[in-house]
């Protein structure tokens, strides 16, 4: 292994091969430890690609690396930003990141981007953002920024019927309730005069473009996806949340709400949806942060052990949507401009230079030197034909479902069977009764036969609807690529 990591270090000193290296993965999976181990061997810089560990505080709950991790391989892009400020954008931390990429390439230095917010990292490997010429929209903390979080304040259906006005086909794309991504094209057409459809439209024409998006920004990115079986990365996200109890997240906790968030709760001005505060681990103490003083030591422990619960569910949810995405976004969907992911299993940690390390480190041997590695990809699936921004209106539960994966959910969902039985029922009990005033009968012995026939009714329908019986619906399909 020592040759191996003289042969790339030798390599990476005359030209940046792979261009930059992306490791993706579910919270706890080892992000950060194979991101500096691979630093340290590589002349590589680490950039964060996390959205709350760009603020400053919350370092225990928002698993910062620690200084002496910063010691071993030159960080970026963490702890820079005021906890206060709120608009700070995915444009401005990709204008940010690129530049520092640049800078990197020039001192043949590897950039290695970790983290796991996805918007962040879409930014850097693809051209998905929509740019106006020298400043971009989103740019700012004052400016256009503000203008999308007032529009946020404002009524959903009221900005949905703006939308409908200068870009009806953006609107067809978005659900009326969506009031962030309404905002945005609002604010997209706002500042440049141009549909927000449109731009998207011209993204996908470019060279080396798809349906998901523009082209990728880097030829040759090497991607790593850390995966572990989910009741492991459970047991290991439960007992993370419990190390962090111990190195004292709940301090942490009390000191940054009584230093910026306590004013916020007591003025009625907190939602915990912007900044920092959404952190995942900080509202979920917020009974405990905001509990009376004149309650008892027994009920203050109870709420301090609901949010752990709540901290440790959150964690497991947030871990799926991540695996989610690495998913849908580069597994089940190949083709121009999807690059390909080396999957590396984490399952055992006690394997890790076996398992995780000496592979990754073959793989950057063999992609510096123009050959293909001994680990293959992962296979991806076949090309789906799946839109995430078709309109479907599902009548029966009067509801419109955004996506094609999203309808498929919800025909199969219980709320949706539920609405078709129930309009079975309603119809049967109809026809019945226009049978029964066909026919002469008393009054009595039609109620009497109605209750029969409906108990009937129910009892036989406790079978799956069929496929054609519960697709009440109108379906749009609008082909435009993954809005940010």
């Amino acid at each position: 292994m020592a040759a191996s990591s003289r042969s790339v270090r030798g390599v990476f000193r005359r030209a940046v091969v792979p261009s930059i290296v992306v490791i993706l993965g579910a919270t706890g999976t080892g992000k950060s430890k194979l991101a500096i181990e691979i630093g340290k061997r590589l002349q590589g810089e680490i950039i964060s690609a996390d959205s709350m560990q760009v603020y400053r505080g919350l370092d225990i709950i928002t698993n910062k690396v620690t200084p002496e991790e910063c010691a071993q391989c030159k960080h970026h892009m963490i702890s820079f930003m005021d906890p206060l400020v709120s608009n700070y954008t995915v444009v401005q931390f990709r204008n940010k990141a690129l530049a520092l990429i640049e800078d990197m390439h020039r001192e043949n230095k590897l950039p290695i981007i970790v983290g796991g917010t996805n918007y962040y990292i879409e930014s850097l490997l693809w051209k998905v953002l929509v740019d106006t010429g020298g400043e971009d929209f989103d740019e700012g903390v004052n400016g256009a920024s503000k203008r999308k979080l007032d529009l946020e304040k404002l009524e959903g259906a009221k900005l949905y019927e703006r939308l409908m006005k200068v870009d009806p086909k953006m609107a067809a794309m978005l659900h009326h309730n969506d009031i962030r991504k309404i905002s945005r094209s609002l604010q997209v057409h706002e500042k440049t005069g141009v549909p927000h459809s449109r731009w998207l439209e011209e993204q996908r024409a470019q060279d080396g473009a798809n349906g998901l998006g523009g082209p990728l920004r880097f030829p040759d990115p090497c991607i790593f996806w850390l995966h572990a079986k989910m009741d492991v990365l459970d047991q290991r996200l439960d007992a993370r949340v419990d190390e962090m109890l111990s190195a004292g997240l709940i301090e942490e906790l009390r000191d940054f709400h009584t230093r910026y968030n306590q004013h916020k709760v007591q003025e009625h001005s907190q939602d915990y949806q912007h900044g920092i505060f959404q952190s995942i681990g900080f509202k979920e103490f917020h009974d405990y942060l905001t509990a009376p003083e004149s309650i008892t030591q027994q009920e203050k422990e109870a709420l301090r052990d609901k949010g752990v619960e709540a901290l440790k569910m959150a964690t497991r949810r947030y871990a799926r949507r991540q695996n989610k995405w690495v998913r849908s976004r580069f597994l089940e969907r190949p083709g121009v401009g999807v690059p390909v992911v080396y999957g590396l299993d984490v399952t055992d940690v006690s394997n890790w230079e076996t398992k995780v390390l000496n592979p990754a480190l073959q793989i950057l041997d063999r992609l510096s030197k123009g050959e293909e590695p001994d680990v293959l990809p992962i296979k991806v699936g076949g090309e789906k034909t799946r839109n995430k921004r078709s309109r479907h209106m599902c009548n029966m539960c009067d509801r419109v479902i955004i996506g094609d994966l999203e309808w498929s959910a919800h025909l199969k969902s219980k709320t949706h069977h539920h609405h078709v039985k129930k309009k079975r029922r309603l119809d049967a009990v109809c026809n019945q009764v226009q049978s029964s005033s066909e026919a002469p009968a008393s009054a009595g012995e039609t109620v009497q036969h109605l209750s029969k026939d409906t108990s009937t009714i129910v009892a036989s329908d406790s079978s799956e609807p069929s496929q054609d019986s519960s697709q009440d619906t109108i379906t749009t399909h609008n082909k435009l690529p993954e809005i940010l």
